[in-house]
């Protein structure tokens, strides 16, 4: 039966991308969910969006939208560079772009135009770059950025008391409406880990590859983690998004 990885926030660390992937090994049938910020931080944007429409090629894949990709689309759209977006990694990915082809950028920008703002599958499992707000799920969501821009839904489960998070039960409605959630968009280093973290039935995998962590892959079924090496080691004269 064909296996299903989750990948976190990759910020432009190619190498690191294709060192996990190689360390994953995923068969032609197995499906890759990405879940978003492709770009900003480490010196490849242009490289991994590349390397991504190739393993597009090869397996099943869904690549979902981050906030850092939102800012690189509307850029890519014509838009004047949001200050915010070339602070946080931007400059970085404008620099990756400047040797392609205008035919090779509106392939790229094609790609950012097809991601989506969510996935569910059959068996209710929600993959989501950042989170949602309305208590229905994203699909009711009234603000569609929220999709790759809160947190509050990772806040709410890492807040949860140990005896409702043992009882499903008890979980808030937003937490309620799928059996999992699988988010990236808040890097778990920030808690002093570099390993995706589980509060209630929220899973995130988001290990801080834009700054001194590591890029994740799991097993959605098993749980099991693969993870390339400290980000930082594969680009030592860089500093990714840690400016």
């Amino acid at each position: 039966m064909p296996s299903t990885y989750v990948i976190g926030d990759i910020h432009g660390a190619l190498k690191a991308l294709q060192q996990l992937i190689g360390r994953v090994a995923p068969a032609k049938e197995d499906q890759l969910i990405f879940l978003g910020d492709y770009v900003d931080g480490w010196s490849e944007s242009a490289g991994v969006i590349a390397y991504l429409m190739e393993l597009a090629q090869q397996h099943p894949c869904i690549f979902l939208r981050g906030n850092h990709d939102a800012w690189c689309q509307a850029w890519m759209n014509g838009a004047s560079p949001d200050p915010s977006w070339l602070i946080h990694g931007g400059k970085a990915t404008i620099a990756s772009y400047t040797p392609l082809s205008e035919a090779a950028k509106k392939q790229h920008y094609a790609f950012f135009y097809d991601m989506r703002n969510y996935h569910i599958d059959a068996q209710n499992r929600l993959f989501i770059h950042a989170g949602f707000t309305s208590m229905h799920g994203p699909a009711h969501e009234r603000f569609e950025a929220m999709t790759y821009w809160d947190r509050t839904l990772w806040e709410m489960a890492l807040a949860m008391d140990k005896r409702i998070e043992r009882d499903s039960a008890l979980y808030p409605k937003r937490l309620r409406q799928f059996e999992e959630i699988f988010i990236g968009h808040t890097p778990t280093l920030n808690y002093d880990e570099y390993l995706p973290m589980k509060a209630c039935n929220v899973y995130n995998v988001d290990t801080g590859a834009a700054f001194t962590g590591k890029l994740s892959a799991m097993d959605i079924a098993s749980k099991e983690v693969w993870q390339s090496d400290t980000v930082q080691t594969l680009y030592p004269h860089e500093k990714g998004r840690n400016q």
